[in-house]
């Protein structure tokens, strides 16, 4: 085991997201949404991207820990990692603000006439 801690975590951790975030990603940013979001269309490109940062995130966080880097590699990468995280978190607040006001504007009755 090395001084990162054990490196089959974070391989899984990598698996993981590999395969449920990564392709979720890919194919919203395709143009294909989810059921269970297709009453939120406004925002889908920006959960996309807010996807892929989690994503980097992952890959920041777990890589130098796989490769054994030094402490101030692990360091700097999970630094760059918050500030994925933080876009991310950034990304869904406005993808959320995009889905309401998209349903606010659709709520109105249309006018006969």
């Amino acid at each position: 085991m090395n001084g990162n801690g054990n490196p089959l975590y974070h391989w899984s951790a990598l698996a993981v997201t590999t395969t449920l975030m990564l392709p979720m990603a890919v194919a919203i940013l395709a143009g294909w949404t989810p059921t269970w979001l297709r009453r939120r269309q406004g925002g889908m490109r920006l959960r996309a991207y807010g996807i892929l940062c989690i994503y980097a995130l992952t890959l920041l966080n777990g890589i130098p820990r796989i490769a054994d880097a030094s402490f101030e590699t692990v360091m700097a990468c999970t630094s760059v990692g918050l500030g994925f995280a933080a876009a991310a978190a950034v990304l869904f607040l406005l993808a959320a603000r995009k889905d309401s006001g998209a349903q606010e504007a659709g709520a109105a009755e249309p006018r006969e006439g």
